[in-house]
């Protein structure tokens, strides 16, 4: 992949997280120094675990809320990854406030640490939850609906809030909004875990797959790797008219969460034949989520050359792969 960052140093939030993690192993093993900075409040030490020790790594145990703490990790920082949110549409229907607290307040403290310690570029996780009620098919960053849950209306929030340091204060700012990202260390535990690590568990243990409504809405999944090359292309690019936009990043794939558990089922009886009888239990629908969503990505590949190398089939074999040996063994 060309765009591939090296020789930096990078403040990477949320660096314990499910992207995070990722993010943190590629630009260590792309040569760069990066100071992963995460409260633990979702994500895990044991995320982080194969990078202790290495040259380039420092672990921050602090939250984006104490501004003290972001700008001691923000001195000599030539980028800024913000990965750190706390996610999940239900979660900020049950606490909008923490959830604003976190994913703006939050967001703004970044924002303005960057501008006082002269940090040149932000490159920000952004959500495909600010569509809303949107009806548009494909989805295309400059037409947006109404937000549908507390998560969406902070994750716009930002997009906001990145515009205006852009243009008051010479940021340089990217926004990512990612499609129901996929892969290696995302959690299948918790009462927020996404869908693909959670029917992935349920599958392995022979538990019943909860399906929330008929099953037929649908999803752009989108493998980790993806998602790990958009944001190298984001931290490097020289294109004048790359920076300051937001952006969508997924495959430009439409599936629905019925064609999805086959599609797991197919390749986990690969390991257990047994995985083809695990029934389905559908359940009512869940608020605040969205019916259907797919991204137009022609604005990613045209300003920042990305090109999503990881189909759904080729992403749910890796992350298969990896859960089996993880989650079976247990």
């Amino acid at each position: 992949m060309s765009g591939i960052l090296r020789n930096k140093t990078v403040l990477l939030t949320g660096g314990a997280g499910f992207i995070g993690s990722n993010l943190c192993e590629s630009l260590l093993d792309s040569g760069n120094r990066v100071r992963c900075f995460d409260n633990l409040a979702t994500g895990t030490l044991e995320n982080i675990s194969p990078f202790t020790g290495r040259e380039g790594f420092t672990f921050l145990q602090a939250d984006i809320c104490d501004v003290d703490a972001l700008k001691g990790a923000m001195q000599g920082v030539d980028l800024v990854s913000h990965q750190a949110a706390l996610g999940s549409v239900p979660r900020s229907i049950n606490d909008p406030l923490t959830t604003n607290a976190v994913n703006i307040t939050g967001f703004l403290n970044v924002m303005q640490t960057a501008k006082e310690c002269g940090v040149k570029r932000v490159v920000y996780a952004a959500s495909s939850s600010t569509y809303g009620d949107s009806p548009d098919m494909p989805k295309v960053e400059e037409r947006i609906g109404m937000p549908l849950s507390p998560y969406a209306v902070t994750k716009y929030v930002n997009e906001l809030y990145a515009h205006v340091y852009a243009n008051l204060f010479g940021i340089e700012t990217i926004g990512l909004r990612y499609f129901n990202v996929f892969g290696k260390r995302q959690t299948p535990d918790g009462a927020y875990a996404a869908a693909i690590p959670r029917f992935i568990k349920a599958f392995i243990e022979h538990q019943s797959i909860e399906v929330h409504g008929d099953g037929l809405q649908t999803r752009d999944f989108t493998y980790i790797s993806n998602v790990i090359d958009i944001n190298h292309l984001a931290l490097t690019t020289q294109n004048p008219a790359a920076i300051n936009q937001v952006y969508n990043v997924a495959c430009g794939e439409r599936t629905t969460l019925l064609d999805l558990i086959a599609a797991l089922r197919a390749e986990l009886v690969l390991f257990d034949s047994a995985i083809a009888d695990v029934p389905l239990h559908f359940g009512a629908a869940r608020p605040g989520d969205v019916r259907d969503s797919l991204a137009d990505i022609s604005k990613a590949r045209m300003l920042l050359n990305y090109d999503p190398h990881y189909r759904l089939k080729n992403g749910i074999r890796d992350a298969i792969n990896w859960y089996w040996n993880s989650l079976a063994a247990k």
